[in-house]
């Protein structure tokens, strides 16, 4: 059984109750029914409350004449998704912007949470990961048939020449289906890798250096102590580049695939 984080604890004593009783009833195996809600699902809540604690800071000190640093900082990020789905998307874009952003915030967020002590990075789960691109799949076909209509949709899926539908089509599903894989694997191999690194070099480099120059070694002992916080620090930094990499990659593939489903020519 997995280390629950204090944040998982405050989550499970308030909301374990109802959510064991759900999946009791919905004949769910749980192994610790007092705990039912596991580290990462409340990472994922902890992201969604920051999310809305921020939406509702910033609704509160919108302004035209005086906005703050929030204010400015969030206008940035839309005018840059805005910018982003005009590129991809082209005319019409707008109405997809809430989507694609949210996207962009919500997986950023999750992404550098492993960056705060005694929190630990969701995305890091498959389970997250499979989840974000199932909403990214479901998203993008659902525009898909809302522009072409449902047998408009499958018609766009046949390719541009319908002599060609019979190999277009399956190869077209595939891909459609192949794209789960991509948002998930890509998202959680990064940040599950990321993570291990980190662990294994912090670890491992001081025992090796203390096997190469000796144990009495002072140039050793002072490498050996500098470590554990220089290597750390360095993976910090990798981990937020890499989170706000892998954030905006999730951002624009959806959008990437918003505007192949929602085009008029395939």
């Amino acid at each position: 059984m997995e280390h629950e984080l204090w944040f998982t604890a405050i989550v499970n004593k308030v909301l374990g109750g109802p959510v064991a009783a759900l999946l009791a009833a919905l004949h769910v195996h749980v192994g610790d029914p007092a705990h039912p809600i596991p580290n990462y699902i409340a990472m994922e809540i902890l992201a969604l409350v920051i999310i809305l604690v921020g939406a509702v800071i910033l609704r509160r000190r919108l302004s035209v004449e005086k906005p703050g640093t929030f204010q400015q900082s969030m206008e940035m990020v839309v005018e840059f998704v805005n910018s982003t789905n005009e590129e991809i998307i082209g005319h019409g874009s707008s109405r997809y912007l809430a989507m694609i952003g949210t996207f962009g915030i919500f997986i950023g967020i999750c992404n550098v949470l492993g960056l705060i002590p005694t929190l630990e990075t969701p995305t890091s789960h498959i389970q997250v990961t499979l989840g974000c691109a199932v909403v990214a799949f479901l998203y993008y076909n659902f525009q898909g048939l809302r522009h072409h209509g449902v047998l408009g949709y499958l018609k766009h899926l046949c390719g541009p020449v319908m002599a060609m539908a019979i190999i277009m089509f399956p190869i077209e599903v595939v891909g459609n289906v192949g794209r789960l894989l991509s948002l998930s694997v890509r998202l959680y191999a990064n940040m599950y890798v990321g993570e291990i690194l980190e662990k294994v070099f912090t670890f491992s480099i001081p025992g090796a250096i203390a096997a190469v120059l000796g144990p009495h070694s002072i140039f050793g002992m002072l490498l050996a102590h500098a470590i554990p916080i220089g290597v750390p620090a360095v993976f910090m930094a990798l981990h937020l580049f890499v989170s706000l990499l892998q954030s905006y990659i999730f951002m624009l593939l959806p959008a990437i695939y918003v505007g192949m489903a929602a085009s008029s020519e395939h």
